[in-house]
């Protein structure tokens, strides 16, 4: 008897905390949490909002509400507009990183907080994403990440991407100041801080327009990566973090968990990029502080250990599971100083992602060539590698970076051709490529190894086919003295009569003379693309081709020379539908001189008649 009047006791217990939490307005548990209508809410209703302003707990704030606007975060997109009373929050105002912390109303869900009123305001007024928008994300597709289109615009808009306040398009900035500007100011996302650990200033002043064109524009924000442990298990109001680059290098973007479920969280109440379908690292975080300005308030937030994946970035907010892995890039780069130095090596990974892969990639080589002892404006890299794409060849990288005069850092070439290199693999509309690894090695020499090519020449002007002829080249190495290099070309037994052009040129001139139509634009499919990287020339070379006046065709990376006006004039009318290039020169035959010691720059033009 005694143990049913006490079990009777203890469930008459927990139904009183329960109720006791919905009259007060704490986050119950997810899985049994009910939730408020818009329609429902109305001016002058109670509730409150948890955060976490410093450590690991979510802290309550009292939620006033101000009204429903209507259709201002897109079509049908409500935002409940509230005032936020407490007095951290109060002396803080609406923080970077306060995005998604849940609000409730009556002991019911109603929704993340998401959007800030302008710039300077004086008061914590903030709108909320309404949560039936935000459950609607686990309804959405779940194609893999790696499909996502990789020319989609930054577009910058009320429910925008990471942004500093106070951005607008142009288009918007040239209209009148009075309703547009102000428009601008009066509700934006709240900005989610997006720290870049191990990065110097100088790379992110050269990298922030790219991260800006893909839809990243780096906020004020401090933190780290650590590696203390965090037992608790993430809830309503908790900091969660979203990782992009992780190891030797970190980018991480923190915001707040608004809803969980056994399967599921959702976070933010905006999207971080919007670019649907994602695969990233979703963390645990730690709030060491969080920091008050009128300009740009932020949490200063640690990124801990691992709690699932982010599988979902729309328009209301970002989707995350657990108990899934992402599938992340690792990327191992190596710098070997010479002179007896001792290689320095770097391990990370990026995320997998169409248009933030290539720039990840490029900002953390730039990054790592940059941040070292033996950085120096007269720099030469040598580099040897290969990116490894699942179910194809290796894409093979080998080529020399030197600064030219007026030219970029020999850092910054290399940077960007590695990142020329991943948006071309990306970029076709056939196949996701699955990117396993990536293997940079860099040899270093502390001077600036590069040659212009300054003047070429053959011996005659006339030939017969069959002939040998002798090209004779004359390189300026910078602060060198001249050398004379000279090139054996045999003209082939089946040159036509008349004018025979000869390209004599470095491997970069040349790669674009064989992709510089505009035709040869067209997008290719992966195994295509992967070939004709790998048949591109390297830039320590002087390259010497043959060129007729004869049509030739490219479908996709293979050629076709010399074909007969009637064949050609056929093809031609079959570009529409492939992958197909006509031009009105062939090139009969290449040769170059063994690998240099410097990088070659320039390009000359020659014309033999042949008998």
């Amino acid at each position: 008897m005694r143990k049913v009047v006490f079990a009777l006791f203890i469930s008459c217990l927990i139904l009183s905390i329960s109720l006791a939490a919905q009259v007060s307005g704490a986050p119950v548990a997810a899985s049994a949490q009910q939730t408020i209508p818009v329609e429902q809410i109305h001016v002058g209703m109670r509730g409150v909002a948890y955060t976490v302003f410093q450590g690991i707990k979510p802290e309550a704030m009292d939620v006033e509400v101000l009204g429903v606007l209507r259709n201002v975060n897109g079509p049908k997109g409500d935002v409940i507009l509230v005032r936020l009373h407490g007095t951290k929050v109060e002396y803080t105002g609406v923080v970077a990183g306060m995005s998604g912390s849940p609000v409730y109303i009556d002991g019911k869900l109603a929704g993340a907080l998401a959007f800030r009123i302008g710039e300077f305001s004086k008061e914590p007024i903030a709108g909320v994403t309404p949560i039936a928008d935000m459950l609607e994300i686990n309804a959405l597709d779940r194609s893999p990440a790696e499909e996502a289109v990789a020319t989609k615009p930054a577009i910058k808009d009320v429910a925008g991407k990471t942004a500093a306040p106070g951005d607008g398009s142009s288009s918007l900035g040239s209209m009148t100041a009075g309703s547009v500007q102000g428009f601008s100011n009066y509700l934006q996302p709240i900005e989610t801080p997006l720290v870049f650990g191990g990065f110097s200033e100088d790379t992110m002043r050269r990298f922030a327009p790219e991260f800006a064109s893909a839809g990243i524009v780096p906020v004020m924000g401090a933190g780290s990566v650590s590696d203390v442990k965090q037992p608790e298990p993430l809830e309503p109001g908790s900091a969660v973090s979203a990782v992009l680059v992780r190891g030797d290098m970190d980018i991480e973007a923190t915001c707040t968990v608004t809803y969980i479920d056994p399967q599921r969280l959702l976070a933010c109440g905006h999207p971080l990029l919007q670019f649907g379908s994602v695969d990233l690292p979703m963390n645990k975080a730690q709030v060491l502080a969080t920091l008050p300005s009128p300009l740009n308030a932020f949490k200063i937030v640690n990124t801990t250990e691992p709690a699932g994946t982010f599988v979902q970035d729309r328009h209301t907010g970002i989707m995350g599971v657990f108990n899934k892995q992402p599938e992340m890039i690792p990327v191992t780069l190596t710098i070997n100083g010479g002179a007896g130095a001792k290689a320095k090596e770097f391990h990370y990974e990026v995320l997998n992602n169409a248009r933030l892969s290539p720039v990840a990639i490029m900002a953390t080589v730039f990054n790592a060539l940059h941040g070292v002892n033996e950085y120096g404006e007269e720099i030469t890299y040598t580099l040897n590698g290969s990116i490894d794409v699942k179910g194809f060849p290796e894409v093979a990288l080998k080529n020399m970076f030197s600064p030219a005069d007026g030219g970029q850092p020999a850092a910054m070439q290399a940077a960007l051709s590695l990142g020329e290199r991943f948006g071309r693999i990306y970029d076709n509309p056939y196949n996701a490529p699955a990117v396993e690894g990536v293997k940079l090695d860099f040899d270093l020499v502390r001077e600036r190894r590069w040659a212009r090519l300054e003047s070429a020449r053959t011996d005659v002007t006339e030939a017969r086919p069959g002939d040998e002829i002798i090209v004779e080249t004359v390189l300026a190495p910078y602060r060198g003295e001249r050398s004379v290099r000279q090139i054996a070309v045999k003209i082939p037994t089946s040159a036509s009569k008349g004018a025979l052009h000869i390209l004599v040129s470095d491997g970069e001139t040349l790669d674009r003379v064989n992709r510089g139509s505009a035709a040869f634009g067209r997008k290719l499919d992966l195994a295509s693309t992967i070939s004709l990287l790998n048949k591109e020339h390297s830039n320590n070379r002087v390259y010497v081709s043959l060129l007729e006046a004869d049509p030739e065709a490219r479908v996709a990376d293979k050629v076709m020379p010399t074909l007969p006006i009637s064949v050609m004039n056929v093809m031609d009318g079959m570009r529409g539908n492939q992958e197909m290039v006509v031009s009105g020169e062939s090139s009969v035959d290449e040769t170059a001189t063994a690998p240099l010691d410097y990088v070659v720059s320039g390009a000359e033009l020659l014309t033999v008649t042949v008998k």
